[in-house]
């Protein structure tokens, strides 16, 4: 028992709460988004009632793929509304160079 102690961490009192409601954890607003990889290589310890760790490792596997999927979705989709956005600035300039050239001609 006093080597099982030794080996847990023991809690800062000091240190702030991180969990929202019901004790559920709350992410912080600082945090660094996930990449796949850290998700691939992440472990977890093992208890003694633990989980079997090649499923984990498959499950780990599967989320890190579809984490990539979506970082490649997500930029493409940025360049794609940054696209949008440039032509739209031009389609309203050359809307208002017209509008003056018609208020000018009048």
């Amino acid at each position: 028992m006093r080597l099982l102690r030794r080996l847990l961490p023991v809690p800062d009192p000091e240190a702030p709460d991180r969990r929202g409601p019901a004790g559920r954890h709350r992410a912080a607003a600082h945090q660094v988004p996930l990449r796949p990889w850290q998700v691939r290589h992440r472990w977890f310890t093992v208890r003694r009632r633990g989980l079997d760790p090649a499923e984990v490792q498959e499950f780990l596997d599967r989320v890190a793929d579809e984490l990539s999927v979506a970082q490649v979705a997500v930029a493409a989709l940025r360049e794609e509304n940054a696209r949008i956005k440039a032509a739209l600035r031009r389609w309203q300039s050359a809307q208002a160079a017209g509008h003056y050239e018609l208020a000018a001609g009048r």
